[in-house]
């Protein structure tokens, strides 16, 4: 983060954001929140990277590389927790969208469940992507509960030709996070401006519709995982108490 121009009236604050691979979904939703945020708090610059992906974007928040990160849910779960690596002090800034895990094959295919693609080649995703890690829930079967520890999920009619009713599946909210540090009045200038931008988010980037206070603190595991200055907005607007 910095500071830059000469003067209270013209100064800005530059945040740099952690997106993903060119062509991928994170790149487009970091342009439309980077877009969203200067529109409504011209003070705030979202500067955009590419990155390799949620795996990358964890180890890069927790060494100050970036200020905040577009990371993909079950990647952020492990983080959280220390699931095959030490516990990431990070905090949630927004929940970006729910993430419906899918399997698809050509429409010609024979194979109709996950277990027919034994022994076939399958694309699972960038090695970076938050997808590899969520196909390894799915197939490995980590003793997770289904009813205590998932949400159902829906692909909307219509996301896809021929999908004329919502599909049901399993996956996860997406987050944008920030590295502990990063100043609670900083955040809590971006949650306002984020939020108070949620309609002009929304005709910018659909799936970004979900992308709203409510949402951030039903998706948080738990409230102290939501940044202070994002807590504090949520209060302020009568979310949270």
């Amino acid at each position: 983060m910095s500071i830059a121009g000469g003067g209270s009236a013209g100064q800005k604050t530059v945040v740099v954001l952690g997106t993903a691979t060119p062509g991928g979904g994170f790149p487009v939703y970091g342009a439309a929140f980077a877009d969203t945020v200067h529109e409504t708090e011209p003070t705030l610059v979202i500067e955009q990277r590419n990155t390799k992906g949620s795996t990358e974007n964890v180890p890069l928040l927790e060494a100050g590389q970036l200020d905040i990160a577009l990371v993909q849910g079950e990647v952020a779960h492990e983080a959280f927790n220390g699931i095959g690596r030490s516990p990431a002090d990070l905090k949630i800034v927004a929940a970006m969208y729910s993430t419906p895990g899918m399997f698809v094959v050509r429409a010609d295919s024979p194979h109709r469940r996950v277990h027919d693609l034994r022994g076939k080649p399958v694309a699972f995703g960038a090695r970076g992507s938050g997808l590899v890690i969520l196909a390894k829930y799915v197939l490995d079967g980590l003793g997770l509960d289904q009813e205590r520890d998932f949400q159902a999920v829906y692909v909307p009619a219509g996301a896809y030709p021929g999908l004329e009713a919502p599909l049901a599946s399993v996956g996860s909210w997406s987050f944008v996070l920030a590295r502990p540090d990063l100043p609670d009045g900083v955040v809590h200038r971006l949650a306002r401006a984020l939020h108070r931008g949620e309609a002009a988010l929304a005709g910018r980037l659909p799936q970004a519709r979900e992308t709203t206070a409510a949402n951030t603190l039903a998706a948080a595991p738990r409230t102290d995982r939501i940044h202070p200055g994002v807590l504090r907005y949520l209060r302020e607007v009568g979310v949270a108490r």
